[in-house]
């Protein structure tokens, strides 16, 4: 698993992006709260209950 941290320009971590060795991703804001998930099989992109927004790897549009 691999943990990939999110910065503004600024350097401030706003969030992190978690690798599972089966290419699903789960993203986290700065306090471990749980925004969405990233599904690589259906490739889907949920938010933290369950509901499609995009189609494809989309974990970055998940932080606002």
């Amino acid at each position: 698993m691999s943990k990939e941290a999110i910065k503004t320009f600024n350097g401030k971590i706003i969030g992190y992006i978690e690798t599972k060795p089966n290419g699903d991703k789960v993203v986290t804001n700065f306090t471990g709260q749980i925004l969405g998930y990233y599904k690589k099989g259906p490739n889907i992109t949920t938010d933290f209950v369950g509901h499609i927004v995009a189609r494809g790897d989309a974990c970055s549009m998940l932080f606002k």
